[in-house]
């Protein structure tokens, strides 16, 4: 069997979208079940983008990074360049340096605004021990990657499905609640002009400045707002599916299409991993083999309306970055590479 209703190759679609002249930066994030891949198609990705001559960068939003095993060097959470490459950098994001990062963003406003203080001392605490609050850290160290032009690609390496989709929901969430925000201030605002006008109290050092607290959740809600457009744009953004021919990741991954789909982010490619080759000659190789066959049929009637790309199962671990070029330049070589036939 061919994957019959492949419109394309990975590397044509991916081409089309770094093509367009438009100054803007790229997006692509793969996302799917743990253990299957991810972070190699990350890491393959981001070289075949630097190869391109793009200023690319490849961010891990999964609290356990793996770039650093499979470039097989250190990085943080700060753009690090990748040995070998002028143009390629990697960024794990610290939830730690986040969350350090957050606090003093609540200490700063506690200064400003000394009347405010309790309440900010109470926010400080419970970013200390809210569960998600990591996630919220994180995602504010995500917003500056989508609200900024330094690079020409982000290649985002997202974790498994389920943290990932709560991730990639925490701009609609967080725009309610700065629309809230946003709206209560207004009120204070307002009210505190008034009240000051009738009845004066406090010096200059107990006043809140509303107005400035107000101009910062307006400039928050507009990031979010940027954010949430980009990652709906399908000439900015994909998000590409990374499974194995196995039940538990295919059933997954389509929950998770579903998902993507009510957040209005676009999936334009399923990557399956993990396929052994047709031509195996071992009895054991060959049972495995029928059964991902039947898996691969299963993958075309999901998936089918996608572009699907195959990377057969390795002979040695996808870590250094000769091997990741390796891979690299198989599943962003030509279409015919790309719907190799697989006998049904």
């Amino acid at each position: 069997m061919v994957f019959s209703k492949i419109k394309n190759s990975l590397k044509g679609i991916t081409s089309k979208k770094l093509d367009k002249e438009d100054g803007t930066t790229k997006y692509i994030m793969f996302g799917g079940k743990g253990g299957v891949g991810k972070t190699t198609m990350s890491a393959a990705t981001g070289i075949y983008c630097a190869e391109q001559g793009l200023k690319t960068v490849i961010v891990s939003t999964d609290p356990a990074h793996s770039l650093k095993d499979s470039f097989e060097q250190q990085f943080g959470h700060e753009p690090t360049k990748v040995n070998g490459f002028d143009n390629l950098y990697v960024v794990e994001i610290d939830p730690e340096a986040a969350m350090e990062q957050y606090k003093d963003k609540l200490k700063n406003q506690m200064d400003e605004n000394p009347m405010m203080g309790g309440m900010l001392e109470e926010q400080l605490e419970m970013a200390s021990l809210a569960p998600g609050t990591d996630e919220s850290a994180a995602f504010d160290v995500f917003l500056k990657y989508m609200d900024g032009n330094e690079f020409d690609v982000v290649v985002f390496d997202t974790a498994p499905t389920g943290h990932t989709l709560r991730f990639l929901g925490l701009p609609e969430i967080m725009d309610k609640y700065m629309t809230k925000m946003i709206k209560f201030k207004k009120q204070m605002s307002g009210m505190m002009k008034m009240m000051k006008k009738f009845m004066p109290f406090g010096g200059d050092n107990e006043d809140v400045d509303y107005d400035k607290a107000l101009e910062e959740m307006e400039v928050m809600k507009a990031k979010i707002t940027k954010a949430r457009k980009i990652m709906a744009d399908p000439d900015r953004t994909s998000f590409r599916l990374v499974v194995i021919p196995e039940e538990m990741s295919i059933l997954e991954s389509e929950r998770a299409m579903k998902s993507l789909d009510k957040y209005k982010i676009p999936v334009d490619a399923v990557v399956v991993n993990q396929v052994i080759p047709a031509d195996v000659e071992c009895s054991f190789c060959k049972a495995r083999r029928g059964l991902q066959e039947t898996r691969l049929a299963m993958i075309e009637e999901k998936f089918g309306s996608k572009v699907l790309a195959q990377l057969e199962l390795l002979k040695t671990e996808a870590k250094g970055v000769e091997t990741l070029r390796e891979i690299s330049h198989k599943i962003y070589g030509e279409e015919e590479a790309q719907t190799e036939e697989v006998k049904a």
